[in-house]
């Protein structure tokens, strides 16, 4: 029903509202982080923007302490700044050496020939040569990576320009904080979705200039797109949460258990990089990760498309559904972040984690009625589908269906992470109460809450495949990805909000502020701790459902008829597939525990070294601790990402597709299980030990004080969940897309080249 011309327009304009979207970052900006006294004055009072900033604490000088919250803001923004730098200055060399990698093994697959080949979908029409899919290919992966480094680093200013914000604004009420937060996040969601669905789209329209009517090597060149922005989510994901956990452990097991101080105090000399590293590692690294989970789930989609009825008949619009699906998505969360802003105001603190459920239902409710729209106007009532070698017809009515598995799951996904990481339920309280009996007992609940908090998602997902795949087989599964993943602005803007608030609170204790701002920002906080597992609840269930679809493309491609996991080549595949995520776990965790050691061993000699540290009356050397994270996150990243990025080759071209299709499909049952354990279990502990110190119930009162022995337990749950939240558990769902998306890259390559070893004997 919608003209090729109107799709055309569509999708550029919902990226542009994504930009325009912005807009809330000039509201927020209106909180002068200055010594200016007039600068909020007149005007309206609407949502707290332009009236003055009125002084609730006693004794202290307003002038000073805003002063003091923008030289905290700059030492931190300069920290992260400086860390993405020196990160992306590694990461560089890598995308390039691996783009001149690309474009060998691709172009060799025909001998570097400039001689058209017959096309899979018709023997008898000729398509563009092998070396023109390397080419763009390689072009591809550059673009995505590069995308990818700007998303994350844009992400990553905007959040450590509205941390010290959030923290002025707290002292007129936790209403006025919250929404500071969490426009705040949401200019990093719609600015994510926006880069990832124009720079594409444009790069489609550029590449068809070449390749005219083959639209099959087009959309295998644009795989490379989702290749990149993955690579550099890997790293940004496993160097960033090396960095944030190191100082994080740092700061807790010398300030708060061993010096009794604080979280945030500013005589800990770890607290500046420990609040660098919510930014470089909560922010920068999961907008790389949800970029890169959007990127393959369209590329897969895409991919398959190419070589079903859309492509073959050369029908534009129904090729771009899945691009439609994400341009909806756009203007259906910039509809659901005016809830949380404009249409409704909170006015106090167990307001907070309500609003933000409701963000995750009503951007659901919306999206499902967009979905609606789309498939009705921009598919044909059948058409058919690639699936594995044959050509399946599938309604519109189905594919709908498909979509909306995936979002619903998505959903639902978010919910049981909520009750499993949330203190106001049961199992985040039981975790904390079996801190009575110590830490011992602590770690056992712990775990197995997290165990037991994969039923549920797992069957989520199962059900998703299940139904998507019956209907519209892997195009069905990778378009319940992209539903999965069409909130991604909303989904976005509640987990940034968490180290923004997270950081808020962090600079209201160092600026010396009253213990009524810090319980505000605490609150805040509390809500952002489950609304960040949350959010990595959804980066693992859609990184699942996209890596089964590029797990389909990849066979389809690979010209493998059927998996058999009980040949001998497959099932070596699929046992070293299921231990790799252990192996990467161990990895990263150990990183995380050595260069915890470097900052615990440096803040205990700045304590015993410093004359007059612990008393107040001198300052601590926080350069040397975020000199300490840096180095170490930077050397410790390379073994973890030489694992993910070298595994697909030479599993490929040592032992051949039939073995690295057993790779990826271990890797992904294993992965997914691992990853939503270790991230609720990390989540679980934190707010466990969240939940002691509020104190805000009579059973959480009879746990603390702060100091008092069960939460010095909690602390230490706290201390090994933040690896496992952090580091590990987020990464993995990288591990298990990257490794997918790398092997349907070179496809043609293990194809042609590969199992040098079975070939020999």
């Amino acid at each position: 029903m919608i003209s090729d011309l109107a799709t055309e327009i569509f999708i550029p304009v919902c990226a542009v509202i994504g930009y325009i979207s912005c807009y809330q970052w000039f509201l927020v900006s209106k909180v002068k982080v200055s010594t200016d006294r007039h600068v909020n004055n007149g005007g309206s009072a609407k949502n707290g923007f332009n009236d003055y900033l009125i002084e609730e604490e006693e004794g202290v000088n307003d002038q000073n302490v805003v002063a003091k919250c923008a030289e905290i803001q700059n030492a931190i923004s300069e920290g992260a700044t400086s860390f993405l730098f020196t990160e992306y200055q590694y990461v560089g060399v890598f995308m390039c050496a691996f783009a001149v990698l690309i474009f060998v093994f691709l172009g060799s697959v025909e001998g570097f020939s400039t001689e058209s080949q017959p096309c899979t979908y018709s023997p008898l029409k000729k398509c563009k040569p092998a070396l023109a899919t390397a080419l763009f290919s390689t072009v591809s992966f550059l673009l995505g990576a590069i995308t990818s480094v700007v998303s994350g680093f844009l992400g990553m200013k905007i959040a450590t320009d509205a941390n010290a914000r959030t923290t002025l604004e707290a002292r007129k009420g936790v209403g006025k904080a919250f929404i500071i937060a969490f426009r705040s996040g949401a200019v990093m969601g719609f600015l994510l979705a926006a880069n990832g669905l124009l720079v594409l789209y444009i790069a489609i329209n550029l590449l068809k200039l070449y390749y005219g009517d083959d639209w099959e090597g087009l959309f295998e060149a644009i795989t490379g797109y989702g290749l990149g922005g993955s690579s550099m989510a890997l790293f940004g994901r496993v160097g960033g949460g090396i960095y944030t956990k190191a100082a994080d452990v740092g700061a807790d097991l010398v300030g708060k258990v061993e010096r009794n101080i604080p979280e945030d105090d500013p005589r800990n000399p770890a607290v500046i990089a420990d609040n660098v590293g919510d930014n470089v590692g909560d922010i920068a690294g999961m907008g790389s990760d949800l970029f890169g989970s959007y990127a393959e789930a369209s590329c897969a989609a895409l991919v398959v498309a190419s070589i079903s009825s859309f492509g073959i008949n050369h029908e534009f619009t129904a090729m771009c559904y899945p691009l439609l699906i994400s341009s909806m998505g756009i203007i259906v969360c910039l509809v659901t972040t005016l809830f949380a802003t404009d249409f409704f105001e909170i006015k106090a603190v167990k307001e907070i984690e309500p609003a933000l459920k409701k963000q995750l239902i009503i951007s659901t409710v919306l999206m499902t009625v967009g979905i609606a729209i789309i498939t009705w106007i921009a598919l044909p009532s059948s058409f058919t589908i690639f699936n594995f070698g044959t050509q399946k017809v599938v309604h519109n009515w189905q594919l709908f269906l498909c979509v909306c598995v995936g979002l619903w799951a998505g959903l639902i996904i978010g919910f049981v992470t909520e009750y499993y990481t949330s203190n106001a339920y049961s199992p985040v309280q039981d975790v904390a109460d079996s801190c009575r009996t110590g830490a011992a007992t602590n770690v056992i609940f712990g775990l197995a809450l997290g165990y037991k908090s994969v039923i549920i998602p797992i069957f989520a997902i199962a059900v998703s495949i299940f139904v998507s795949f019956s209907f519209a087989a892997m195009y069905g599964v990778a378009v319940a990805a992209l539903g999965m993943l069409s909130t991604i602005a909303t989904g976005l803007a509640i987990d940034a909000y968490g180290p923004i608030s997270d950081n808020a609170g962090g600079i209201a204790e160092m600026a010396g502020m009253s213990h009524r701002i810090r319980e505000r920002t605490d609150a805040l906080d509390a809500a952002g701790n489950t609304t960040a597992a949350i959010g990595k609840g959804f980066a693992i269930g859609s990184a699942a459902l996209v890596s089964l679809a590029l797990f389909g493309a990849f066979v389809s491609r690979a010209a493998i008829s059927t998996v058999d996991v009980l040949t001998p080549k497959v099932f070596i595949g699929l046992i070293v597939g299921a231990m790799l995520p252990y192996w990467f776990s161990a990895m990263t965790m150990k990183s995380v525990g050595s260069a915890a050691l470097k900052m615990v061993e440096e803040v205990r000699r700045q304590f015993n070294t410093i004359p007059g540290l612990m008393e107040g009356t001198a300052k601590p050397d926080y350069a040397t601790c975020v000199k300490i994270s840096t180095d170490a996150s930077i050397k410790e990243m390379i073994p973890p990402g030489a694992l993910v990025m070298l595994t697909p080759l030479i599993v490929g071209i040592f032992f051949g597709v039939e073995t690295l299709s057993g790779v990826l499909a271990g890797s992904l049952v294993s992965g997914v299980q691992i990853a939503i354990s270790a991230s609720n279990t990390g989540g679980a502990w934190d707010n466990a030990k969240k939940y002691i110190e509020a104190g805000a119930s009579e059973h959480a009162r009879s746990l603390g004080p702060k100091g008092s022995e069960p939460h010095k337990a909690a602390v230490i749950g706290d201390t090994i969940g933040d690896p496992l939240k952090d580091t590990s558990g987020p990464s993995l769902n990288i591990l298990i897309k990257l490794m997918a998306v790398e092997s349907l890259v070179f496809a043609p390559f293990f194809a042609t080249h590969g199992g040098l070893l079975f070939k020999l004997f």
